[in-house]
């Protein structure tokens, strides 16, 4: 059973077929978040710090971390986004213990948030592109580090999940050929909205169920791409959630202080016996009596 394993200092978590839905919270990141942008300009991690406590405690299973912040005064990712990548992981880590997914399309960047953070990150990512590979393939294998394979290439983003498959096999094929196993390649199919193209949704589950039977990978994606420019988000992310999950995705990067999204997984947990005797979702949604002790939500009490 394919297994990716990710770790901080002290915790471990598991990307897999047979394991919890991973969820990799998407908020520490600046892109198209002004207030973030700023105040990582100015030096203030406040907001950092904020998102970071906020979504351990809804519930997130690794935390996604993007510095990608364009400077007024030196717009030069190369020299801004690794010094800040560091300072960034740092802090962070000084606050949680859950294992980090570093974010960048700068291999600079990247290779300076794996030489600060703690165990086993994931790095987020590669694509198809010829320049791509030969940068980042070599980080995560000097690293022994899990990576996100994005399925799109020097042509772009296909429309047809035909060719996204192909990117994602060549991928994983020339992953092999630096020595890093399938089961350190996580495959972003790439979610398109279904606002714009009514079949994304079938397209994406199609694609998830044929990139584990034929391939053998985990495989994640941005959750809110599906309902981009659509009203009700949330309701859209939460339907497409246990869908993507039944067909065999394994982790997303999201928000987890989106409450619907967050019981639509754990119960797609427990539906797929992937909660242990209900555990997660019975403590989760346990009401505390006026006595003090808990009983499940809706349940009715013992009478004596």
């Amino acid at each position: 059973m394919t297994r990716t394993i990710v770790e901080s200092a002290s915790k471990t978590a598991i990307i897999g077929f047979d394991q919890p839905f991973c969820v990799i919270g998407e908020r520490i990141n600046p892109t198209g978040r002004k207030k973030l942008a700023a105040e990582l300009e100015a030096g203030d991690f406040s907001t950092v710090e904020l998102d970071a406590l906020a979504q351990v405690a809804a519930g997130a299973t690794m935390l996604d971390i993007n510095a990608g912040v364009v400077y007024n005064s030196n717009p030069n990712p190369n020299e801004t986004e690794p010094p800040l990548m560091q300072k960034v992981i740092k802090m962070v880590q000084d606050l949680v213990d859950i294992p980090l997914c570093i974010d960048s399309s700068v291999p600079a960047a990247l290779e300076a948030g794996l030489q600060v953070c703690n165990g086993r990150p994931l790095l987020n990512s590669v694509t198809g592109e010829e320049e791509k590979l030969e940068l980042i393939l070599p980080l995560a294998k000097k690293y022994n580090v899990p990576v996100v394979a994005i399925s799109n290439d020097d042509t772009g983003i296909s429309e047809d999940p035909e060719v996204r498959f192909a990117v994602a096999k060549k991928i994983v094929e020339r992953a092999a050929d630096f020595g890093i196993p399938a089961h350190d390649i996580v495959v972003d199919p790439l979610v398109m909205p279904i606002g714009a193209m009514s079949t994304a949704g079938l397209q994406v589950f199609e694609l998830v169920r044929k990139l584990r039977l034929e391939l053998g990978v985990n495989t994640t994606c941005g959750a809110s791409n599906i309902s981009f420019g659509l009203p009700n988000r949330n309701g859209i992310n939460a339907a497409f959630l246990p869908m993507a999950i039944a067909s065999g995705m394994t982790s997303a990067i999201m928000n987890p202080t989106h409450k619907l999204e967050m019981d639509a997984i754990r119960a797609a947990n427990l539906l797929s016996d992937n909660d242990p005797h209900g555990g997660e979702w019975i403590k989760v949604n346990r009401v505390p009596s006026a006595g003090g002790e808990g009983r499940a939500r809706g349940g009715r009490r013992r009478r004596t």
